[in-house]
């Protein structure tokens, strides 16, 4: 099978992760006889850099014409003074709008070989940590209108949020699908007890419920949710929630699992085509010195075989060689422990993905 496959390495340490993820790629095709093509596309800083723009018009054509989207990390210190709209970020939202990818969907599950890092307590973790959060990615706040103003002598900043019945409905149908491939338990979260918008929201999730009958639905307000997550994480199957809202516990569940440099996440829309990167940011800190945590990425790319290209059986194979070399005691600095870490060995960016190739078996 032939895919084109539209990378963008981005900023920080966007492109040595992507490095990796691309030869883990390649090794993948190789067992499986497959051809992945890549187009390169510039977003991020580097396109403000080269453009002038964070994410120029062919470039999100490329992306658009693409099978599937593979993504490092964009930003950084080095753009934070220019101005709002030529921020790296928004070239991240116009690509999300433009691809039309509504749905993010990040998993928080913990490796068994890393659970003496969770900051949890030994107890909360030994129950389990395996749920996904569905967030609606191209609405709400993030894409409402934006403007500081002056009123009475001072400056006046509003956000608009705003969410119709559509927009609840197709996130929700999401979160129901994927309760049903999973335990078929579903949270929706919001703030119903002060926001209209999570008043409708909370409405059209019953409405949808009859639908699912086979679904255990039930509503958490998201300050709620913010604690439980951390209180017992086991109590969650499939979380569905607004931008912001989940754009914050994402991040929340994603600490409790021991390493942000761990999870991909996927965002999908109508089409097969879709958004695959990491959950962190560009690390710019470390940039350049080969040792982050690429595995998140390359999870990243196992997913978009799995949901883009239903190739399941490749995607298992990547997910096992990835444990397999946390079986074998390799870690990257992010996840290797300051204490009792007898047997384990310390490697950098690009060993760890040789490590994860080099394990990689067909069948």
């Amino acid at each position: 099978m032939q895919k084109n496959i539209a990378v963008i390495r981005g900023d920080g340490i966007g492109p040595e992760i992507v490095e990796q993820a691309l030869k883990v790629l390649d090794k993948t095709a190789e067992l499986f006889c497959h051809n992945f093509e890549y187009t390169d596309v510039d977003m991020g800083g580097c396109a403000i850099d080269k453009w002038g723009d964070p994410l120029p018009e062919e470039m999100l054509a490329k992306c658009l014409d693409s099978d599937s989207v593979l993504l490092g990390a964009v930003g950084g210190p080095k753009w934070n003074d220019v101005p709002g709209n030529m921020r790296p970020e928004k070239g991240l939202l116009r690509l999300r709008a433009g691809m039309g990818v509504y749905s993010n969907n990040r998993p928080a599950k913990i490796w068994p070989q890393l659970s003496s890092a969770s900051p949890l307590k030994e107890s909360i973790v030994n129950k389990g940590i395996d749920f996904i959060i569905v967030r609606e990615l191209i609405g709400g706040i993030y894409f409402g209108t934006h403007k500081t103003e002056l009123a009475e002598g001072q400056k006046v900043a509003v956000d608009e949020l705003k969410y119709s019945e559509a927009e609840i409905e197709r996130i929700g149908r999401i979160g129901f699908e994927t309760a049903m491939k999973r335990g078929k338990k579903l949270c929706s979260v919001e703030k119903s007890n002060v926001l209209d918008s999570s008043r409708l929201w909370k409405a059209v999730m019953h409405r949808l419920a009859d639908e699912y009958p086979e679904v255990e639905l039930s509503d958490m307000l998201v300050d709620n949710c913010a604690m439980q997550i951390v209180k017992d994480p086991s109590q969650f199957d499939v979380v569905v929630t607004e931008n912001m809202f989940g754009d914050i516990l994402s991040d929340e569940a994603s600490m409790i699992t021991g390493s942000i440099g761990m999870i991909p996440s996927s965002s999908l829309g109508a089409t097969k085509c879709g958004l695959y990167e990491p959950i962190h940011g560009s690390a710019p800190d470390i940039a350049g010195k080969d040792i982050a945590n690429p595995i998140g990425t390359i999870l990243s790319a196992a997913m978009m075989l799995r949901f883009s290209f239903d190739m399941e059986k490749e995607a298992d194979a990547i997910e096992e060689a990835v444990s397999r070399v946390l079986d074998a005691g390799y870690r990257t600095g992010d996840i290797f422990p300051s204490e009792d870490n007898s047997g384990l060995t310390l490697v950098g960016c690009s060993e760890m993905g040789r490590l994860i190739i080099e394990n990689i078996q067909k069948g």
